[in-house]
């Protein structure tokens, strides 16, 4: 047994190495209590504060876009949209980072948003060479290789909101609240999402940590996030639309269903429960495994969380699912992801060694295995 401090919640399935997680004196973890929290909150009540806000700017940026949504092509953004344009009738400019490797699936579900939610779409498509170089330096310097992505994704949101002057900006759900983090203050009080920039997913480096002396200020503009105060002067708002409906990603993806959503054919990926759930693009899978490796957790304890959360799940079912699932290594996309890269399997593998937690991880047998296991 490991003296690092580790146990997992007695609720879910979440362990106390998940950054920003707690849990008590009960083995209760702190998503587990903001799970509680949200079954106080008068939801009537904030879909009537959405609706006012929708009122407050529907028509007011002329022949322009009332509203920005980010997507991927995922359940979430489709119901985003489709709650943002038909249920609170604002003209949307649903915005697509492109990702590096796009799936089937991920293709083919962005266009039925497109079409058959009909609102019009913009993509970003970042230089890739760029994206390349920030990918191989996350990935060998922090473990973390999607760091780029997540931060184009945000800031070439924000750059795009400034581009076509839209009062409004809608995020799916502040992460830390939903799935256990470190919890912004304005994103609980108010909805906020204007400190996104700066959430758990970047804690580990900054941008000049990633970029060579080769790379030029004239590659990096879609990487930069606005200062929030000149967002504010140009009267753009962000928000969490997590802030006002209740999150139930099952729900978002039935929904998102009626519109054409497709779930992966082959089923689950690797290590997953879920064959809808991240499945857009080829390179991420690799990421929530290294995470796997530093913190003792990745898809399958997510996914059965989010199925705890909401009540489609016991917690035993979500155990048995976990450790029959867990040590699959995410194989489909891997000789994409070496190829992307650049790098050989001895490469990778060497750096998978290197982020390897020694406090979590043992071998038994010849085998990598979790010092404490799920029970």
């Amino acid at each position: 047994m490991s003296a690092y401090p580790f146990r997992y919640c007695k609720r879910c399935v979440l362990p106390s190495t998940k950054p920003g997680l707690t849990i008590d004196e009960t083995g209760v973890c702190s998503a587990c209590r903001q799970v509680e929290s949200k079954k106080l909150v008068d939801w009537k009540a904030r879909e009537a504060e959405l609706t006012a806000l929708c009122g407050s700017i529907r028509g007011k940026n002329g022949n322009g876009y009332d509203c920005i949504v980010p997507v991927s092509g995922g359940k979430d953004s489709t119901y985003q949209c489709w709650v943002m344009s038909k249920v609170h009738g604002l003209k949307v400019l649903a915005v697509n980072v492109v990702a590096h490797l796009q799936t089937r699936e991920g293709i083919q579900n962005l266009n039925s948003m497109v079409a058959n939610v009909g609102v019009d779409l913009i993509k970003v498509n970042p230089r890739p060479t760029t994206l390349k170089k920030i990918r191989n330096a996350a990935f060998f310097k922090i473990g973390n290789p999607n760091w780029g992505e997540h931060r184009v994704q945000f800031a070439g949101v924000a750059q795009t909101a400034l581009l076509y002057h839209a009062p409004l900006v809608v995020w799916g759900e502040d992460i830390a609240q939903e799935f256990g983090g470190n919890i912004d203050k304005e994103a609980t009080e108010a909805g906020s999402a204007e400190n996104l920039i700066n959430n758990d997913l970047f804690r580990e480096a900054a941008l000049d940590d990633l970029i060579g002396s080769e790379t030029r200020p004239s590659e990096l503009l879609f990487y930069m996030h606005p200062d929030k105060n000149d967002l504010k002067r140009r009267g753009i708002r962000t928000i969490y639309l997590g802030h006002y409906r209740y999150w139930d990603g099952t729900k978002h993806y039935l929904k998102a269903r009626e519109f054409g959503f497709v779930p992966r054919r082959e089923g689950p990926l690797s290590g997953n429960v879920l064959p809808y759930d991240n499945i857009d693009e080829k390179l991420c899978e690799i990421n929530v495994w290294f995470k796997f490796l530093k913190h003792g957790f990745w898809r399958p304890h997510d996914h059965c969380c989010y199925k705890i959360w909401n009540g489609y799940m016991t917690r035993e079912e979500a155990v048995e699912l976990v450790n029959a699932r867990q040590y699959e290594f995410p194989i489909e996309y891997f000789q994409e992801y070496l190829e992307y890269h650049e790098i050989t399997e001895e490469e990778f593998r060497q750096n998978e060694d290197r982020w390897r937690n020694p406090r979590l991880w043992h071998r038994v047998r010849g085998q990598w295995r979790l010092k404490v296991e799920l029970v």
